[in-house]
């Protein structure tokens, strides 16, 4: 039986009692099945670019100017070349799996620029923030995971019933197979290398597919896992709908998908033709409650960090909306728009510590919500728009 307990809104994993006690960041954890038995930046050379994308949909692209070569054969050819290697025991040794976490640190070290760079390129992001919420947090767990690795591979002892007296008992954590991960665009790299981490630690053969609306770091991911890591077992396919069309096809061991509902909905009935396992980390709501006693400015800075400085909202834990009592929310809104100037200046479109809105389509999504009628005439500040800065 799978060992995994919950998954929380901060992305964390927490594992039954006896399996492990640490608790766990999401990269580390949900490929193991459990059974009883005995900064800076670099140049454009860093993140080489093959294909055009325009964005039609949340969640997919269209490749514009060459159609798909990866098909359902080759995708076929790929999960069957992956499970032999897997079947072989290639990736269940402590030494395979230590080897390629430590290769997958030493790429974060060695290509910290070129992860700004491709970051800088898809959203904007500052070298701060693309160091803070997704360089450091995917060293991290990777980190966490070979300081750990010899601890979560233990079996571990358990006692039995007086039926099965004088037997012995271990729960022994084995690998579930080959693994499919498609991670979503918002923070690219993080939950690119952060679910991988944890298939690797586990022991699996993987497939990663980088979102394609965030073509840079897609790329960057694509080069630096064939010069860092074990490619007869770790894969990473390029490409939009018809490459995720065609690995959904296949029968995977598991299948871990970060993104939004509409596209969780066909990843499940995917999964569901071969009763494949699938953890959907899809986001949620993001309410922050303010009371009136409160330290006003620790309150609005830390709504405006939460919000507006974790890239730009485009966040499943960025504040949504806030709820605070009738007579305190003009002293609530005086602050919000006294620390956004403190943040990123009075005119924030030229602010080089905000990231920007990752393409055309989600940029025109978000005007006409500001069009509507009933918000338009309620904006407090800002409220500028160009296009021109994306």
């Amino acid at each position: 039986m799978t060992k995994l307990l919950e998954i929380n809104h901060i992305q964390t994993l927490c594992f039954a009692k006896g399996f492990s006690p640490a608790r766990l960041n999401v990269a580390t954890s949900p490929f193991l099945l459990s059974r009883r038995g005995g900064g800076g930046y670099c140049s454009n050379a860093c993140i080489p670019y093959r294909l055009k994308f325009t964005c039609y949909a949340t969640l997919s692209a269209v490749v514009k100017e060459q159609a798909s070569d990866f098909s359902g054969k080759e995708a076929a050819l790929l999960v069957d070349e992956l499970r032999s290697n897997f079947n072989s025991g290639r990736t269940k040794s402590y030494e395979w799996r230590i080897s390629q976490l430590q290769n997958i640190a030493r790429m974060i070290d060695e290509k910290e620029k070129c992860i700004t760079e491709a970051l800088y390129q898809d959203l904007s992001k500052p070298e701060l923030e693309a160091f803070l919420a997704e360089i450091s947090n995917t060293k991290s767990s990777c980190m966490l995971a070979i300081k750990e690795l010899k601890n979560w591979m233990a079996p571990e002892t358990v006692k039995t019933s007086v039926t099965t007296f004088p037997s012995s008992a271990q729960i022994v954590s084995e690998p579930l197979g080959v693994v499919l991960v498609i991670s979503a665009w918002n923070f690219p790299f993080l939950l690119s290398v952060e679910p991988v981490i944890g298939a690797i630690a586990a022991g699996n053969a993987v497939v990663l597919k980088p979102s394609e609306i965030a073509p840079a770091a897609s790329s960057l991911l694509a080069k630096l896992f064939s010069e860092y890591l074990d490619n007869t077992t770790i894969r990473v396919i390029e490409g939009g709908v018809p490459e995720t069309t065609a690995l959904l096809d296949q029968k995977w061991d598991k299948i871990f998908f970060t993104g939004g509902a509409r596209v969780a909905r066909i990843i499940m009935a995917a999964a569901a033709r071969n009763l494949t396992p699938v953890v959907l980390e899809l986001g949620g709501k993001c309410p922050a409650l303010v009371d009136s006693d409160v330290n006003l400015q620790v309150a609005a800075r830390r709504i405006i960090a939460g919000k507006w400085a974790c890239n730009s909202g485009q966040a499943c834990i960025g504040v949504d909306y806030v709820i605070t009592t009738k007579d305190f929310a003009s002293k609530l809104i005086d602050a919000l728009k006294t620390e956004l100037e403190t943040f990123f200046g009075q005119n924030a479109l030229e602010s080089k510590d905000l990231s920007r809105i990752v393409n055309s389509f989600h940029f025109k999504r978000l005007e006409s919500m500001l069009k509507e009628n009933g918000v338009a005439n309620k904006i407090v500040h800002g409220g500028r728009i160009t296009e021109d800065k994306l």
